[in-house]
This record gives C-alpha cells, structure tokens and sequence, in this order.
C-alpha cells in the first residue's frame, strides 16, 4: 500500500522521533539534541543522538541514520508498511482511504486468507486420521512429539485426487478460488482440477502477520517426481518475500536470540525444538537476494547454517556474493558449516543441542569465508597463479557497495595476502608500518600454500564440530602427558562416552599404540602418534584449552595430583554425559505432555547439570604434591 506524504508527514508531526526512541533507549538531554547508548551496538560511551528539530537519529557507531519510521524498522524488523500502521495507531490517525480498486484487491485477499485456513485445518485433521497414521509414524521416526506437530500445525495431504477440494466445497468455496489460492491444478488440457499436493506431509508457509498463505509438501512416496512442493506464486504467496517460521523468528530475535538461516523445514522445526527460537529457512530454493534483505530487517548479522555435504558449501558461497553489494558497517553474515553428511536435524538428533551450540559457537565471518574460498584448493606456485588470486580477489572487492567497508575488506585481503606471499625469513611488524614485513609460515611450503593450519581447522574442510569439549580435551592430554595411567586406566578410557570425533579418534590411537607396547614415556607415545598421523589430533586438543589453571594435566603435576584429578574427572564426564541424556529426555517429555511433573523434572536435571559446573579438582589438599598452593573445602 503507498501512503501519501502529507500523511507521512502527519505521523512526523504527532510523534517526535524521541517519543518513539525512548521506548527502547533510555535518553538524557543534551543541548537541543538527546544522547543514548546504541541500540544497534554495545557500548559504554554514548554515541546515539536524535534531533527533534530535525526530525532524525543517527548512531556514530554503526553509522545507522533515520526517522521515526526505518527506527521501528531497524529496530524490531517490520516492513515499511507495518512500521506505518504502528505509528499511525500510535498517533490516533486512521489509515488514508484506498482506491475501489485496492479495496477490491484487499478483499479478495481477504477471502484467500480465509481459504488457506481452511486448507491448513483441513490437513491439520487428515493427520490425525485414520489415513495419517503412516505420516504420523513418519514424523514420530523424525523426533518429533506432538506438540512440535501442533506447534508447526503440521498435516497430511492424503492420496486422493478430489479430497480437500470437496471439503472445502462443502463450505462454499467456489473452485475458482482454490485455483487462486494455489492449492488445485488446472490448464487448458486439464478437464477438472485436481489437487496440487497428493500424499505429502504439509508444511503450513505464514506471513509475517502470522497468516497462512501457501503450503510445503513433502512427498512420502520414495518414487515422487518431487521431494518436496511448494504452492505457487498467489496474490497471497511470493516465496522470495518470505521465511519459513519468520514472524516467530523475528519476536525470538528482537528478544536477543542469535538469528539462524537453515536450509529446510525440518530443519528449521528440529532447531527451534531445540530451543533455538530464531530460526527460519527459505523456502525449498536457494536463498534470494529479497530474503537476505528480509534477514537484514530482522538481524544484522545472521548466522547461515547448512549442511556439511558439497550442496550446502555450495549454498553458503552462493549466500556469500549474493551479500557482497549489501554489505554495510554492522551489517554482514556469519556462516557455520555442519559436519560432513550432516544436517541440523541429524546433528540434534546425535548430539542434542549441545552439539549444535558447538557449531553456532564456530561461525566464520563473512571475510573469512571469502578468503577459504578463494585459497582453500589454489595452487600458487607461480607469479602469475599468484596474480590471478589477486586479481580474483579484487574483482570481488568491487562488489562490496559501501565505500566503508569495501576499503576494510581490501585492508585485511592485502594483510592476508602479504602473510600468505611472505618470502622466507621475512620479519615480522604491524600491517600498516613503514617497511613492514610478515612472519614466515612455519612450514616452508605454507609460503605459497593457504592450507595452513588455521585452515586446516576449517570446518569447511574438516567437516568437525567447530569446538572440541574442554573436559574430554583434558582427558586426553593427561594420557598424552601422562601415558603411565593407562596401565590401571585403559580400560576407562575406552569405556567413555566421547560426543567429538576428533577425541574418538584420538583416544582410538592412544590406545591402539598402548596395545602394540610402544607407549611406555610421553616422547614414545608422541613418536607413535606422529607414525600413524595422529599428532595432529594432539595440537587440536591443546588449542581447545584457553584456561591457564588446567595445570593438572601438564608433565610437570606429580602422580598423586594427577590420579586423584583423573578420578574425579572421569567421574564428573560420566555424570555430565548422563545428566545431558536425561536432559534431553525430560525436554521431549514436556514437548509430549506438558505437565507440572515433567516441567518439574526438567527444573531439576537443569539444577544437578548447573552444580556440575565448575566442580573438577575440589579435593581437600589438591595440589600439594605438585608445590601448587593447597585448596581447601
């Protein structure tokens, strides 16, 4: 709908823009302007003013600038015309008339509305029918309960050709409007209509009001011509303006939850079972440039998750050139890669939401992931492969809009070019400084090489969880360190329950050189990690420890410290790993029967898994032997 200035202008004149700022910045006078902290980015020093006289704001910070208007915009992800009929409301003026012709428009969208509520009920009770009870099997083998069925409003579009189009003509809806609404098919070498979603679980698709206007179906017969169906383009459904679980996405968002971009619907319903309340999918294609510019309304830095397979590489590089021209200070994507053959659904299925969280916690910025790209399979061993990277590199760089931060993107290509093209023995000194140089890569042939070991850890080319747990890194590095506890403790080493691959791994080839007698001192056991291509597994878990006080595990603790952690460490794994288990049981208990007993319950796992926190090494006398100073209970 288009709004005639002079109303615009009316908004403007009711409500100042302090007035509508304040509702969520707290502002102090200064002068004939007011000051805040940003909205848009945390801050200690004020750096938001607005300026009534002249009717805007603007953020140093950000460098974010507007009205009344694109602040409600920018600030809770409305469109344009829902920021209009909030102010407008607000401001006690009624909406500008429309023509008889957008009245017309208006009232038949009206009517499809009504339609499409109708087609959502009636599948809504089809799957919970007799003839659903093949889907509902389907979608209890996919994990989900009930009240993520209901929540979703998930149903069964059955076999028959005339089933729904006979329900809703009992209601009175002309076949005309089932056509326009998307949900028949019909041609000139179509006699009768018949109807376009057949032996599917439905998806209901909602605006952002909270309405449904088109449906996704996924076939449940393996030898469908598709896997999954969309409506098509309706006066109501325009797939490239809208996000699959987008209005609740945008509420879950604006409350502080990470914005989360996956690509399906049941990877989207698997994620917000999870509790990752903000997330959404487009719908069934790649994502296009009108969803990234509605992601951007609701976040400025959406996370994009796919799957850890070669389509979902391809789809987050897609997303990378499709952001380049809309990039802008504070505005950008991070992207997290699943593990290999993985999808959220699986992942969360394996691991629980702790895995994911891993995941989401190594997201790569947008930068970063232009520079794996471009240098993750390069050969560079000639001027001009080199060149060409440059010159690939640049061309890339003149996509980016905002002069700001193309000129920061170019800043940090160059200071990563000139460290991957450091000649040998270059010195190292800030980019930037006069004569500066560039440190060596370790490895002489990482001279012309982007593999280096940052890469290396690489979720793109590891298919890994993104981190390594802390507590079963420690576990490891005291065998490594320590190789004497595997004579009384081998055997609980192989008994543990390790969630990441990388330690799996580890622990496998710790214990195969065990068995072959060929680990009897620290540098033995090294030698023949390093035989069997394991080292490398070692340094990923020294990097997993930040914290300077995991002293336990060092060659320098004393054997009684180390047995009397080993002990207590082994033990807090197992409960922690028993505790996420009834964690996750009680969580799906809930979603099925929503009681006090159950809610109760998972108060109380939530409790025991909080006090097994921070607990490892509260031994009376710990550290003596080691000439650590001695904890007390």
């Amino acid at each position: 709908m288009r709004f005639p200035q002079s109303f615009l202008d009316e908004i403007r004149a009711r409500l100042p823009v302090s007035e509508i700022v304040r509702r969520r910045v707290a502002l102090k006078k200064a002068g004939r302007e007011w000051k805040g902290l940003s909205p848009f980015n945390a801050e200690k020093t004020p750096s938001f003013t607005v300026n009534d006289h002249k009717g805007f704001y603007h953020c140093f910070s950000s460098g974010k600038h507007g009205d009344q208007f694109t602040f409600l915009m920018e600030t809770e992800g409305v469109s344009f015309p829902e920021a209009v009929e909030r102010l407008a409301s607000l401001a006690g003026l009624p909406l500008p008339k429309v023509s008889p012709e957008d009245e017309k428009r208006e009232a038949r969208r009206k009517t499809l509305h009504e339609v499409m509520e109708l087609a959502a009920k009636f599948f809504e009770d089809s799957l919970q029918s007799r003839a659903g009870a093949r889907t509902r099997g389907y979608l209890a083998d996919r994990g989900l309960a009930p009240a993520v069925i209901a929540r979703f409003r998930l149903g069964y579009a059955p076999a028959e050709r005339f089933a729904l189009k006979e329900y809703l003509g009992a209601k009175s809806i002309p076949v005309e409007d089932m056509v326009e609404a998307g949900l028949l098919v019909t041609g000139d070498d179509i006699p009768l209509p018949f109807e376009r979603f057949r032996e599917r679980v439905m998806f209901p698709i909602h605006d952002f009001k909270g309405r449904v206007v088109g449906f996704g179906g996924r076939a449940l017969a393996e030898d469908a011509p598709a896997k999954y169906l969309n409506s098509p383009e309706t006066p109501l459904f325009h797939k490239g303006w809208l996000l699959y679980h987008g209005a609740p996405a945008r509420v879950a968002a604006q409350k502080g939850e990470p914005l989360i971009v996956v690509e399906g619907y049941m990877d989207a319903i698997a994620m917000v079972a999870a509790g990752f309340e903000a997330t959404v999918a487009p719908l069934g294609t790649a994502l296009t440039e009108d969803q990234l510019g509605l992601l951007w309304r609701i976040a400025p830095e959406p996370i994009l998750c796919f799957d850890g397979d070669k389509a979902g590489e391809r789809a987050a590089f897609r997303a990378l050139d499709l952001a380049l021209p809309g990039l802008a200070p504070g505005k950008s994507l991070r992207f997290a890669i699943l593990p290999e053959g993985q999808d959220p659904d699986d992942l969360i299925r394996a691991g629980g939401a702790e895995a994911m969280k891993e995941v989401l916690a190594g997201a790569r910025p947008l930068a970063e992931m232009l520079w794996l790209r471009e240098t993750a399979d390069a050969r560079l061993d000639t001027p001009e492969r080199r060149a060409a990277l440059e010159a690939r590199l640049g061309e890339m760089l003149s996509a980016i809009g905002d002069e700001t931060v193309r000129r920061h993107y170019r800043d940090d290509l160059r200071a990563r070019l000139a460290r991957l093209f450091a000649p040998a023995g270059a010195e190292t000194r800030p980019f930037g400084e006069p004569g500066g140089r560039f440190r060596r890569p370790p490895n002489p042939r990482q001279a012309l090489s982007p593999r280096s070991a940052r890469l290396g850890q690489s979720q793109i080319l590891r298919g890994h969880h993104s981190a390594v747990p802390a507590r079963e890194a420690l576990i490891l590095l005291a065998v490594l360190n320590h190789p004497w506890l595997l004579a009384d403790y081998a055997e609980e080493l192989a008994e543990l329950d390790f969630v990441h691959r990388d330690c799996d791994a580890l622990r496998r080839a710790i214990l195969d050189a065990a068995a072959a007698e060929s680990a009897g001192d620290a540098g033995a056991l090294a030698a023949r990690l390093a035989q069997t291509g394991a080292a490398e597994l070692k340094t990923r878990m020294e990097r997993a420890i930040t914290h300077g006080g995991d002293w336990e595990v060092g060659p320098e603790a004393a054997a009684e410290d180390v047995t009397a952690w080993w002990r207590q460490i082994v033990s807090l794994h197992r409960m922690k790993r028993t505790l996420s288990k009834e964690l996750r049981e009680a969580e799906r208990a809930l979603g099925a029967e929503p009681t006090e007993a159950h809610f109760a319950r998972l108060q109380e796992v939530k409790r025991e898994l909080d006090r097994l926190d921070g607990t490892e090494a509260l031994i009376e006398g710990f550290g003596a032997p080691s000439g650590r100073p001695v904890r007390t209970l």
